[in-house]
């Protein structure tokens, strides 16, 4: 069974940082987009950031570009999201998803495993 595992979620006062892993477990990966969703409380889910599985292909949504930085290590079947300059508004649930087709799919929302998610609390 294909599980995605989230962690290093948390709570932080704006302006702080937080890492992001998610481990993808029972199979490989590496041929897979990965990347983050967040979804706000009464709010649709987002688009965060999506890497292929090159590492050539990076993608953001507009509310984090320049703030967050997304990565991959294909030997440990691993994401990361590094946060930076946290603002309340980034307070959500962040999901990790894989995508076996590519990046445009994938930011759409068309995800073939997704994680259980983990909070993330910016507080001002």
């Amino acid at each position: 069974q294909v599980r995605l595992v989230e962690s290093g979620g948390g709570s932080v006062q704006a302006g702080g940082s937080l890492r992001l892993s998610c481990a993808a477990s029972a199979r490989t990966f590496s041929r897979y987009v990965m990347g983050w969703f967040r979804q706000a409380a009464g709010k649709e889910r987002e688009f965060v950031a999506a890497i292929s599985w090159t590492g050539n292909d990076i993608y953001y949504g507009n509310s984090v570009k320049g703030r967050f930085t997304i990565s991959r290590d294909n030997a440990k079947n691993t994401v990361y999201l590094q946060m930076n300059s946290l603002k309340p508004d980034d307070t959500a649930i962040y999901y990790c998803a894989v995508n076996s087709a590519n990046i445009g799919n994938f930011q759409l929302g068309r995800c073939d495993y997704w994680g259980q998610g983990t909070q993330v609390t910016v507080s001002s």
